[in-house]
Order: C-alpha cells, then sequence, then structure tokens
C-alpha cells in the first residue's frame, strides 16, 4: 500500500475507521481555513463525495480548529475517530498543513479512513524551492501559481525564482529586454498567491558574480571585473572597487525589494570567477581575494539593511576563504549549496553553525543540463544534506533547481526532487528513499502499479550531463549548433561509451511507455506527463546523435535514411518542445534552443542526401 508523501512526526493507531458520507460537511469558525477545504472538497468530489464547507457548525463531522496548546506555528494534530475527524492547529498555516495531510490519507484509504492520531511539525523552519528563471525559461504567472499549490501541498513554505535579468527595471529598461522579464505587479500576483498557501515569496537577485547578461550590455560592459572574460564583452563578474557597481546595485535593490514582504533576500554571490584576476587584482594582492570579496559583501549588507531585509548569500566563497567568517555580519544566513552526496562544502555546515551563523543547506534537483534528471545523485544529496542539516540545527533546506545551457530541462522531471526535498524538509529522518518515487508517482499521477515510477527511474538513470550537449552538437565536428546562452560545450569525441552501450540505452528509452492522463488528472499535472514523454524522446535523439558523431568522425558512413530519419525526428520532437515551451512559459530564449534544434536537423540532411 501506498505511504504518506510527506511523513508525519507521531502517528498513533486508533481501533475502527471512519466512513466518509456520500454528503459530508466540514466546518471551521475562521475563513482563512476555507481554502484548504475546499481543496479536501475537491478531492472528495473524485471520490464520489458531495464536500462543504459550512462555518460554525459544531455538528459537522469534519472540523479545522484552533487550540493554543500548539505553539509552533507549523505544528498541527489530527484525530480521526469513528465519529468524527478534528483538525487542531494554533495557526491558519497549521491547520492548512493538517488538511494536507488528511488529503493524502483520503488518497491512500479512500472514504474509509483507519482512526488515528497524528502529532506532526518541521523539522526545518524554513523548507524551500529556487526555480531559476534567468537562463532561458521564464514561466508563466500562472504557472509559478499552479507550482505553488503543489508545493505547499508537499508543506514546502518558502519559495524563491532566481532573477539575474529576468525583471522589468524602470531605471535600466535594457537589462530584461528580450528575456520575457517579469513586471512589478505579476511578482506582486505571485507573492499574493503564495500568502493563500502559507508560502514566503523571498527575493533573488545576482549582485556580484553571474552578471553576464547585464554586462554584456555596452551600457554595463565597463563595470565588469575582467571584460572579455570567456568571450563576454563585460565578463560575468562586477569589479567590487568600481563605484559603479555598488550604484548599479542600488538601482535595482531600491526598484525589486520593496516589492516583497519576506524578512529575507537572497543577493547571492556565488561564483565571482574573475575576482582578484583583473581589475582587482592588485588590491587583491594585498588583502588578500578574501578580502577583496568580504568588502564588497559588507556594502551589499548595508544596501539589504537600509531596505530592512536580512542578507542571504550563497557560502561556497566564504567557505574557499574561512578567514572571513569571523567578520562577517551576525545577521547574515549562509546558503551552503553542494550538488553531489559528497561535495565537501556539505560537512561544513557544522562550521558555520559553530560560528553562530544562521545556515540553510541547498541541494539540487541535478535537472540542469540534463532531459530526465540524474536521480540518484538528486536522492543523495537532499538526503545527505538534509540528514546533515537536521543533525547541526540548520534554519532550513533549499532545493536548487536550475537551467544552464538554455534550460531545455523541464520543470516536470523536477517535480521527483521538490517532493523529496520537502519530504525531508518536513521530517527528514523518516524518509525512506527506497520508497519515495512509487509514493510520488502515486500521490501526483495516482499511479497504483509502479509502471511510471519504473519508466521515471530508467529516464533519470543518467550520471553525467554530456547528453544533454550532445543533443545540439554538430555530428562531423566539436562544434555546438545551438545559439546564444544556450550553447554548451562538445561531448561527442570524449564520451567513452561503447557502442553496445550506446545501442542498450537507445532500446531501453524506445521501449519507455507513458501513461496518457486520466480524466481527473489536472492539467499542470498532464503536461507534466508529456514533459517526460518528450524528456525521453530528447534522450533518446542525443544518444543517436552520439552514435553517428562517433562514427562520422572516424570516416565511416551513415546509412542515408538513417540520418533522414533522424532529421526527422528532431524537427518533430523540436514541434513538440515549442508547444509544451509555450503551455508554461514565455517566449524568451525559446528562438535559441529551437535553432539548435533546427541546424541539427538541417545537418542530418545534408548529410543524408536530402
Amino acid at each position: 500500500m501506498p505511504e504518506l508523501l510527506i511523513p508525519v512526526k507521531k502517528r498513533t493507531a486508533r481501533p475502527g475507521r471512519f466512513s466518509i458520507p456520500r454528503r459530508l460537511a466540514i466546518t471551521s469558525v475562521h475563513d482563512a481555513d476555507a481554502l484548504p477545504i475546499a481543496q479536501l472538497a475537491a478531492d472528495l468530489r473524485s471520490q464520489g463525495v458531495a464536500a462543504r464547507f459550512v462555518k460554525s457548525d459544531p455538528r459537522a463531522p469534519v472540523c479545522v480548529r484552533r487550540s493554543r496548546s500548539l505553539q509552533n506555528p507549523e505544528a498541527y494534530e489530527l484525530r480521526i475517530t469513528p465519529a468524527k475527524i478534528d483538525i487542531l492547529a494554533g495557526t491558519a498555516q497549521g491547520a492548512y498543513y493538517g488538511v494536507q495531510t488528511l488529503r493524502e490519507l483520503i488518497r491512500i484509504h479512500g472514504t474509509r479512513l483507519p482512526c488515528c492520531r497524528v502529532e506532526d511539525w518541521p523539522t526545518f523552519a524554513r523548507r524551500g524551492v529556487y526555480h531559476d528563471c534567468a537562463r532561458g525559461r521564464v514561466p508563466k504567472v500562472e504557472t509559478i501559481k499552479a507550482l505553488v499549490e503543489r508545493l505547499a501541498h508537499w508543506k514546502i513554505n518558502e519559495l524563491q525564482l532566481y532573477i539575474e535579468n529576468a525583471f522589468t527595471f524602470k531605471k535600466h529598461p535594457g537589462i530584461g529586454r528580450g528575456w520575457s522579464p517579469y513586471k512589478p505587479a505579476e511578482l506582486l500576483q505571485i507573492q499574493s498567491h503564495c500568502k493563500l498557501h502559507h508560502v514566503q515569496f523571498v527575493p533573488s537577485l545576482t549582485s556580484f558574480g553571474h552578471m553576464e547578461k547585464i554586462l554584456m550590455l555596452p551600457r554595463y560592459a565597463k563595470l565588469g571585473e575582467m571584460p572579455g572574460f570567456r568571450g563576454l564583452p563585460g565578463g560575468t563578474t562586477l569589479c567590487p572597487g568600481d563605484p559603479g557597481a555598488i550604484r548599479l546595485l542600488a538601482d535595482l535593490y531600491a526598484e525589486f525589494l520593496p516589492l516583497f514582504d519576506a524578512e529575507d533576500f537572497n543577493a547571492c554571490g556565488d561564483e565571482p570567477w574573475e575576482l582578484g584576476k583583473g581589475r582587482s587584482k592588485r588590491r587583491a594582492a594585498r588583502i588578500g581575494v578574501g578580502g577583496v570579496y568580504l568588502d564588497f559583501l559588507l556594502r551589499l549588507h548595508t544596501l539589504c539593511l537600509k531596505h530592512g531585509k536580512r542578507m542571504n548569500i550563497w557560502g561556497d566563497i566564504v567557505l574557499q576563504h574561512p578567514e572571513t567568517i569571523p567578520r562577517l555580519p551576525k545577521d547574515i544566513v549562509l546558503l551552503n549549496w553542494g550538488y553531489g552526496p559528497q561535495n565537501p562544502r556539505i560537512p561544513r555546515t557544522a562550521e558555520i553553525v559553530e560560528a553562530d551563523l544562521a545556515c540553510v543547506c541547498c541541494p539540487g534537483t541535478n535537472g540542469w543540463q540534463s532531459h530526465g534528471t540524474r536521480m540518484q545523485t538528486a536522492t543523495d544529496n537532499v538526503s545527505v544534506f538534509a540528514r546533515t542539516g537536521a543533525k547541526y540545527a540548520a534554519e532550513g533546506l533549499l532545493n536548487t533547481d536550475w537551467g544552464d545551457g538554455g534550460h531545455r530541462n523541464a520543470v516536470g522531471v523536477s517535480l521527483y526532487s521538490f517532493s523529496h526535498g520537502a519530504a525531508h524538509g518536513w521530517h527528514t529522518a523518516a524518509v525512506d528513499d527506497r520508497k519515495h518515487l512509487r509514493n510520488f508517482t502515486f500521490h501526483t499521477f495516482g499511479d497504483r502499479t509502479g509502471t511510471l515510477a519504473k519508466a521515471l527511474k530508467i529516464l533519470g538513470d543518467n550520471p553525467g550531463n554530456w547528453a544533454y550537449h550532445a543533443l545540439v552538437e554538430s555530428l562531423v565536428s566539436p562544434r555546438n549548433l545551438a545559439r546564444g546562452f544556450s550553447r554548451g560545450r562538445p561531448v561527442i569525441e570524449p564520451t567513452a561509451l561503447s557502442p553496445a552501450q550506446i545501442r542498450n540505452r537507445i532500446e531501453v528509452l524506445e521501449s519507455l511507455k507513458w501513461p496518457k492522463p486520466a480524466k481527473t488528472t489536472a492539467a499542470y499535472e498532464a503536461v507534466a506527463l508529456e514533459e517526460f514523454a518528450l524528456a525521453a524522446e530528447m534522450e533518446r535523439l542525443a544518444f543517436e546523435r552520439l552514435s553517428m558523431g562517433k562514427a562520422a568522425r572516424k570516416g565511416e558512413a551513415i546509412p542515408s535514411a538513417k540520418l533522414r530519419k533522424h532529421a526527422a525526428d528532431m524537427e518533430t520532437m523540436a514541434e513538440k518542445f515549442a508547444r509544451l515551451w509555450n503551455t508554461r512559459n514565455r517566449p524568451s530564449r525559446l528562438a535559441d534552443n529551437l535553432a539548435g534544434f533546427r541546424n541539427a536537423a538541417e545537418e542530418a540532411r545534408k548529410l543524408g542526401g536530402r
């Protein structure tokens, strides 16, 4: 039998069952409980139950009420007896989470619920998802809202969107041009929806490294630490000694930060690759690269305080220069990130906490530069990081989902990891990683057979990221055929897979069967099923290109019919890709990705003699 997707702290079995009647009244005296009760009623309709919210009816068999005995604002109790169901909480948020657990129990047991008492509260105070909106995919507002509803159902209470330039700055209008940027009113819409579901919408804005999309513009290129780095006009990193850099950030913060009610703000600050190598080289020689980094960080901290925000920063550079840790303001939160289970920064969580600094542990979905995620790596990464964070009483767990190289990876393939991170964020000690995928496919897609879980595991069985790049690499030379920031590195020649291994992977991918959405499947999940099938097709074509590319570069002949079929398949895949992209996202850099597919198809057709 399936289990709860988000495990509870304490569940005590009681004799008997509660049978849900065909007509059910659900009551609360609090208007704030109407939304989760409406969610519950919608679930019950699929069970043939006509449920409705009735305010202040003591006779109702399902009651959501407040209890002063529950001090943790997110805690709740769920009591199921043969006569009634009670959900007790000290706040609307706790009540919301109690209803979510009841929804899971109904999904498992139907209308005859085993009696029990659940006492529940979270392990981590902050349980978040970090979603990239800056590498190509800019989700529609409605897409973000739908995602928020699912994250909140899994008891996630924080969302951050990674913004480099995907925002409309009034004073700097050129920054977001061509990237389908969000407008202030749209972020306020997202924030309002987050509040309804007890999710903190935390702002995030790159402020040091990863500034290439801004620094490539003529107006800002001069602010770079090392213009020309990696062939980019302004490089990727702001020069910390240039007064114009702080003036620019002050302008951006002044427009961006006042939109958000959250106390926290992620100023990023990670991976300033050129730091100390360009314009700040002489200063770094005097006070060290760590000193240069810290000085700039302190100036950002002053800007954050001006807007009443608690500064969060990625912890990689501070941990590279531990001599800076004692000089950090104690109100800074270090976001300790590492995307593999053996990442050496994971155990250094202890070092951060022992320095009396707040720490949030940040694993990753490993969906970036992948068609179907590196599932086992993601699972182990979340599990190890969460258990380490719980051991050292870290403040939170933030599961990151990036989109490097054009963001061809669809959000659907990251949903498993979002739910897995949510389970660990709520009660990491009780998560059985071996069972989570089956529980996920059951609760999210109604898969009782395990067929979908097996297919997703096969799709996610990819230890590297080379297939992502091979899909748009030339067959005849180490040249990427995509455009702009969608370009990747050449991988076909260095990838050491035997012909038998390549053939086997193609055959396995071709054999996968993806279920069609049921009538009761919500639109969001129905699109995810299509995204799984598309990811498998992209992966198959990548392996096909790997096989043909290795042969072509050895001077071996490739049958013309095979090349022509590959070209046709690439074009069909591109049409599906564009349709699904446009279903969930704004146009942004879709054209850059499609250019890669089109060029790959055209090359194959020419090699096949048309």
